[in-house]
């Protein structure tokens, strides 16, 4: 049990040294091209992930429900442009099930000037998708980007 115990912390602390050496490894490398211009403007960027599989067992959302969703809800808050994706994707439900379901990534891009009045709609959003289609819940992502046209 000793033994075990100790390799298992000898792992862990070297697992904890790498993790812990890689952000200054990467910002050596990006210290070092320095050269490079920066482009584009300061943006933020809202990937938001949308299941398709209804809790209750009913019918599963449609390619045409997800789009008239998209034209509906999401298009008029955001008129200047959005990306979706399908995908696959699994989550673990609130009874503990992993539920395997095609799904959407839709995402946003909006300039940090607008993140108060952009966050307002994205939450509208996911509270309209969660409502009209039974969901759990719409996952969401933001980073801050830099973004050129």
């Amino acid at each position: 049990m000793t033994v075990h115990l100790t390799r298992a912390r000898a792992l862990l602390a070297g697992a904890v040294l790498l993790f812990a050496a890689a952000p200054t490894a990467c910002a050596g490398l990006a210290e070092a091209d320095s050269s490079a211009p920066e482009r584009g403007a300061p943006y933020v960027e809202t990937q938001l992930f949308f299941g398709t599989a209804r809790p209750d067992g009913s019918a599963a959302v449609t390619d045409r429900q997800f789009m008239v969703f998209v034209d509906e809800e999401v298009t008029p808050g955001f008129p200047d442009g959005l990306t979706v994706q399908s995908g696959r994707g699994q989550w673990r439900d609130v009874r503990g099930r992993i539920e395997k379901e095609r799904s959407y990534e839709l995402i946003l891009l909006y300039p940090v000037d607008r993140t108060a009045a952009s966050d307002r709609k994205i939450e509208e959003i996911r509270r309209a998708y969660e409502k009209e289609f039974g969901q759990e819940a719409v996952a969401r992502v933001d980073e801050r980007a830099r973004v050129d046209f």
